[in-house]
């Protein structure tokens, strides 16, 4: 029931985003230049609750819009109910409805759905990672100099040693074809998908990864931290490979060359 309930929801919410990007509505800003946020975020949001409290009014719910809806419970749901908004403010179809749910404090479902290119991926702990009901697995591109990467920056620059310019700034001068799509939910289930070899970024929020990570794990990928600790989405960088690239990846964002 746990799984219908989050596809229903993800699915629901795509509908909502497929339905209104053709349309006016509302755009504000959050903190940050271009940190949008649209009308169809909170319909999109609304209509996730709906599902979830139906059959599971006392479930914990984190959601990019609403904050915090605290409940005596071992189950979150992580919502992000539209990933890539400046994108779709625009009218550019790569953004997404992703929802991870934790149990116990462990991320055990993800599900990521892009109405507009009809892709939904999703992911149950320990029973590997589809792309609409297909198993998906990462590449085997095992040379960082030959990798095909995405990445995304912050809306706010961060000055740290090996920021996200400098970083990347390492990789175009070797000629490592380097994406930015805009949505990190998108990044890491192309990452599971083969399409992508490695995914790094920054700064995300828990609801950017919550999914997506778990997502790369089932298909045989490998998630951590910047330093490369375990993985916990409540802080914010992150680098996804398919485990070949992994360490060379974690040496260069920290600073090492090419």
């Amino acid at each position: 029931m746990l799984k219908a309930t989050l596809l229903r929801a993800v699915e629901s919410a795509g509908k909502v985003l497929k339905e209104n990007i053709d349309r006016s509505f509302t755009i504000s800003n959050k903190e940050g230049i271009n940190n949008l946020v649209t009308e169809v975020d909170h319909k999109s949001e609304e209509v996730i609750f709906s599902v979830i409290k139906e059959s599971f009014p006392d479930h914990y719910i984190l959601s990019e819009e609403s904050g915090e809806i605290v409940q005596d419970s071992s189950y979150k749901w992580i919502i992000d109910p539209i990933d890539g908004t400046v994108n779709y403010a625009n009218g550019i179809p790569i953004c997404c409805v992703s929802i991870g749910i934790e149990k116990d404090g462990k991320m055990v479902l993800g599900a990521v759905y892009n109405p507009f290119l009809n892709e939904l991926f999703f992911a149950e702990r320990g029973e590997g990672a589809t792309l609409n009901e297909k198993k998906i697995q990462v590449s085997n591109h095992a040379d960082l100099i030959k990798s095909c990467m995405v990445t995304g920056f912050p809306y706010t620059y961060l000055d740290m040693p090996n920021g996200p310019l400098q970083v990347f700034e390492k990789f175009i001068r070797k000629g490592i074809p380097v994406r930015r799509l805009g949505s990190a939910a998108i990044d890491l289930c192309w990452v599971a998908a083969g399409r992508f070899d490695g995914f790094y970024e920054h700064k995300l929020n828990a609801w950017d990864s919550a999914a997506g990570f778990i997502i790369v794990e089932e298909a045989g990928g490998k998630v951590t931290d910047l330093k490369g600790e375990y993985y916990n989405p409540y802080q914010p960088g992150i680098i996804a490979t398919n485990g070949k690239i992994h360490d060379e990846l974690i040496r260069v964002v920290n600073g090492g060359n090419l």
